[in-house]
């Protein structure tokens, strides 16, 4: 939020700043006369009048001053929402009241048609609701754990990436120092779409003292929205959604260009190599060295079965379970992240995927979180289309590699 920290920023306050100097030098004026004439022992009852009017006057100019400084200091109506500081109870107050009731007063609206991109309108979340659904998404959602996210406030984030450094050399010292090729700069786009839910409750519910509306709230969509973010960050084909890391076209890591991502082919349709282990140890190895120190397995439940029951030449299973509650599983010594999007081995599959996920992929989440209450369609149910804005892509075409189960 930006604060204005003098009035002279505003023309109301540079006015009021103005009167009130104006009327404090009278002020001084009138009293000085006021105190010479009582060390005269000849008190004007006209004299003290005039003091207590330019008394008041200063006092009126002051009030304005104040008031014109804390209008400058105040959020503009899209700021407001997102201010964490601002008035937080008496906006979580407002927002249970308008899921109760319907009662909108405080909040802040959004008309239908008005907004960017698709809208039935409705009321913008509070902070603290945005930031609870936000935490439950981050736990419910495996992506969310690994990847970068960023909350953006427009509806296309822009990334101006290098795909190509900009060269360097030896040269002598009294040498020519020729120019050299400058970076080769690449912009990628991350548009965010709107995903939404439309959990339902009865009115005796909503009616609940003891019902924390909020918590309630994030519940609801918290395994709505996760389900249909993590299909759409490993799967989604970018049209109104996120494009998953696995809708990207892939070419054999040993031809892998910017834009692309690599794989590495198992030798068999449909199937692990003749050695699966060295199968994984060469997808361990096709990141760059600095992409492999936070690198992290990928795959389904189904596909960690079959590795689970995997051994080394030495005999030893490659497969470590999470020793504690919370801990997670690793294989060949890196953690494994399962996601049930993730493709089944089948012939062609990209069923494995190793890398930085924290670099390779982006989510970003447009600030604001937007509730439309509707008592109406579902009688005697109350819905709340809820609403928020997502999107996500690779960024780093070089810290993700997949593994692929064909010939090659």
């Amino acid at each position: 939020m930006k604060e204005t920290k003098q009035a002279a920023s505003s023309p109301e306050a540079r006015a009021a700043m103005h009167e009130m100097m104006a009327a404090f030098e009278a002020f001084k004026a009138a009293n000085d006369e006021r105190l010479e004439a009582l060390e005269q022992k000849a008190g004007d009852g006209l004299l003290e009048e005039k003091v207590g009017r330019i008394d008041l006057a200063l006092q009126a100019a002051q009030r304005r001053l104040d008031r014109a400084m804390s209008e400058a200091r105040r959020p503009a109506i899209g700021e407001a929402a997102n201010d964490p500081d601002r008035m937080g109870g008496e906006a979580k107050s407002a927002f249970a009241g308008y899921l109760k009731t319907g009662a909108a007063h405080g909040l802040i609206e959004v008309k239908a048609g008005l907004s960017t991109g698709p809208s039935s309108g409705g009321y913008i979340a509070p902070a603290q609701t945005e930031r609870l659904i936000e935490r439950r998404l981050m736990a419910a959602s495996p992506m969310r754990e690994i990847a970068t996210v960023r909350t953006i406030g427009q509806g296309v984030f822009k990334k101006p990436v290098s795909t190509a450094g900009v060269e360097a050399g030896w040269v002598a010292e009294t040498a020519a120092r020729p120019e050299t090729d400058p970076a080769t700069l690449a912009l990628l786009e991350f548009p965010a779409a709107d995903l939404y839910a439309n959990p339902a409750a009865t009115q005796g519910l909503l009616d609940d003292a003891f019902l924390d509306l909020d918590e309630w709230l994030a519940a609801e969509v918290e395994d709505a929205f996760a389900a249909q973010e993590t299909e759409a960050f490993v799967l989604g084909d970018g049209t109104n959604k996120p494009k998953g890391f696995l809708a990207y076209e892939t070419v054999a890591d040993n031809a892998h260009a910017w834009g692309k991502i690599g794989y590495v082919a198992t030798g068999v349709d449909g199937d692990f190599g003749d050695d699966p282990v060295d199968d994984l140890i060469d997808l361990i190895h096709a990141p760059k060295s600095q992409y492999r120190a936070q690198g992290r397995f990928v795959l389904n439940r189904r596909t960690a079965a079959r590795i689970r029951k995997f051994k080394d030449a030495d005999g030893n299973y490659v497969w470590s379970p999470a020793v504690q509650p919370g801990a997670q599983a690793s294989l060949l010594g890196y953690p494994v992240t399962e996601i049930e999007t993730m493709p089944d081995v089948a012939e062609d599959s990209l069923s494995v995927a190793f890398g930085d996920f924290r670099k390779g992929y982006l989510i970003v989440d447009r600030a604001g979180v937007r509730v439309l209450r509707d008592p109406f369609s579902a009688k005697p149910y109350v819905l709340f289309y809820t609403t928020k804005r997502v999107g996500g892509g690779v960024q780093n075409f070089d810290a993700l590699k997949v593994l692929k189960f064909s010939a090659s």
